[in-house]
């Protein structure tokens, strides 16, 4: 037991070609040829992406592991330039009904989702009469603020002054199944806010939506308000072991970075590092340096999805990919003989296309440590038992191993 795994997620980044895109939309749109990194790296080249980067999309290192190649495999859109792949690549097809986070990185640990989430519906108001009675009762208000679909961003502008004045919770939704709850860090209180998404999740988890999502802000009307780092995902417990359990059930570490607890109910996590991405990154290469043998390193770098996807900012994905191209770049050279890293996404979300939301596309699977290698289509179950078997310990029961 030498060898090591570290499984990095970076959050939205699809790369096309979904069999099943034409069942999922933006704004009314089918997600039909939807393509994140691709459509990026058109719009870089076509010089469509020039604020505060310029040129052609620069990401040699995921290049260089087989990036092109896995847009290829999975959408026929085929940005390849000369060199062969010096790392193993493939892509990646989801199962689960869902295009949100829950769905795909349960799946890219060995379990697709077994039911159909809940979503609410876009209309105003957006929630049931006796699931915002529950709310107040438990905030001890009169009433909530917002209850509709909305931008996390724009909706603290929208209602901030006026949660100020009133006290009330900002409650809101997306496409995703997720009820988020917006409020100011001091006025109404991070651990009053955490507290009430903590015991509101249960009533939620039951009627099948994924996530009570705490989202705390900062500061006034006069100088406008940000949401903090303090976010809280309280997502639905996995109803089965993924392979989170199986590496701790086997007495390894699993080392959580970013978002990762939260989204397994921190079932089989040794311990979790949280913080913006620039942070993440730091996290991930102190585990490459300490983490001991035999162990697992899950890492989410969310900012891809949140800060540029969401907000369908071109040239801000890009400036991400090419900051995490270079970070990782940085952590590569230090893994050991038996280590396995791979680069994946749970789902897309191209700023190119219709509406705000994800995009439902297959994934890039990038390996260093298992030579180079054409991996072909596979499944997101396929990550979980290719690292079991890497671990030496056993899968969750699905999938192959593709190494």
């Amino acid at each position: 037991m030498t060898g090591r795994a570290f499984l990095i997620v970076m959050d939205s980044a699809g790369i096309g070609g979904a069999p099943d895109a034409d069942q999922y939309f933006n704004d009314g749109q089918p997600d039909t040829g939807a393509n994140t990194i691709g459509h990026i790296a058109q719009a870089c080249a076509a010089g469509r992406a020039e604020d505060g980067r310029s040129g052609p999309l620069t990401v040699p290192v995921m290049a260089g592991l087989g990036l092109y190649d896995a847009i290829h495999l999975a959408s026929g859109l085929d940005l390849r330039g000369g060199g062969a792949p010096t790392g193993a690549w493939g892509a990646a097809t989801e199962v689960s009904r869902g295009k949100d986070t829950p769905s795909g990185h349960w799946e890219l640990a060995g379990l697709p989702v077994p039911w159909d989430w809940t979503y609410f519906p876009k209309t105003e108001p957006a929630f049931p009469d006796d699931l915002v009675a529950r709310v107040c009762e438990l905030a001890g208000t009169d009433g909530i603020l917002g209850n509709r679909h909305a931008s996390g961003t724009v909706i603290i502008d929208e209602e901030g002054p006026e949660h100020m004045r009133t006290g009330w919770p900002i409650c809101y939704t997306s496409v995703d199944s997720v009820f988020q709850i917006a409020a100011h860090e001091e006025a109404f209180g991070r651990d009053r806010l955490l507290r009430l998404c903590a015991d509101l999740a249960p009533v939620l988890h039951a009627m099948k939506v994924g996530r009570v999502i705490a989202r705390p802000f900062v500061g006034s009307p006069e100088t406008g308000f940000k949401r903090t780092a303090a976010r809280k995902d309280f997502a639905i417990e996995p109803p089965e072991p993924t392979l989170c359990d199986k590496v701790a059930a086997a007495g390894r570490d699993v080392h959580a970075i970013g978002k990762i607890g939260d989204i397994f109910s921190m079932r089989g996590i040794t311990d979790t590092a949280k913080g913006r991405d620039a942070a993440l990154m730091e996290h991930l290469a102190d585990r490459v340096a300490d983490a001991a043998p035999g162990s697992l390193t899950f890492a989410n770098f969310v900012e891809f999805d949140t800060e540029f996807g969401h907000r369908r900012d071109v040239s801000g994905y890009a400036r991400h990919l090419e900051w995490f191209d270079a970070g990782i770049g940085r952590v590569l050279p230090h893994l050991r003989e038996d280590d396995l890293l791979i680069l994946t996404a749970d789902h897309g979300n191209d700023p190119t296309w219709h509406g705000t939301d994800h995009t439902r596309e297959r994934v890039p699977v990038l390996a260093a440590g298992v030579g180079a290698r054409a991996l072909g289509q596979m499944a997101f179950v396929d990550v979980a038992a290719s690292i079991a078997h890497h671990l030496g310990i056993e899968g969750t029961g699905r999938g192959r191993n593709v190494f």
